[in-house]
């Protein structure tokens, strides 16, 4: 049986391009996928974990995020398949295009200094770990397990919670309320 691993993940930045402090925060729901031996079977688990930082920027949280899920998924040392779903265009197209034009110049860019260059590394060194596909999908739109993600990354951030790990998830009971509230198609 192998096991594969979808993260949707979100950041938040509470009064981002205000006068600091702007607290934030990042979460994401993890759901590890496991194939089984009947066609068609398969197992899901899902587990949530969030981050907050007291004074931040969205960028820095949408990397943060990315980082705490590959470290917390290769705790273990096995390398897994990760399809890593975010809103945020600045960490899908920095990890789908910008850092491979990055490393060629030496970890510069045309336009100057590259931002947030120590968490860009860090992710980088992540992601090579694992073989992990970036894919975006456009947020506040409805979708229900980028919308979770969102709740879990303003909670962190109004809260400055740690989840300390993956925790049980409570998307289940998440998803329930929201319906039931009219605010998520069923």
């Amino acid at each position: 049986m192998r096991w594969n691993v979808v993260v949707h993940a979100d950041e938040a930045c509470l009064g981002n391009g205000m006068k600091p402090p702007t607290p934030g925060g990042a979460g994401g729901l993890v759901e590890l996928q496991r194939e089984g031996e009947r066609a068609g079977a398969r197992e899901v688990v899902r587990r949530d974990y969030f981050v907050s930082e007291p004074d931040t920027t969205n960028n820095r949280m949408a990397l943060r995020s990315a980082i705490v899920a590959l470290e917390l998924l290769g705790a273990k040392g096995r390398a897994l398949h990760i399809e890593f779903v975010s809103d945020s265009n600045y960490l899908v197209q920095g990890m789908s295009e910008w850092v491979h034009a990055w490393r060629a110049r030496g970890w510069r860019r045309k336009g100057g200094a590259i931002e947030n260059l120590d968490l860009w590394h860090e992710l980088v060194e992540l992601a090579e770990r694992h073989d992990v596909t970036w894919k975006w999908v456009r947020g506040h739109a409805g979708h229900p397990k980028n919308e979770y993600a969102n709740h879990l990354a303003q909670m962190a951030a109004r809260e400055q919670l740690d989840s300390g790990g993956l925790v049980k998830s409570g998307f289940a009971a998440w998803l329930a309320a929201e319906r039931e509230k009219g605010r998520l198609s069923p």
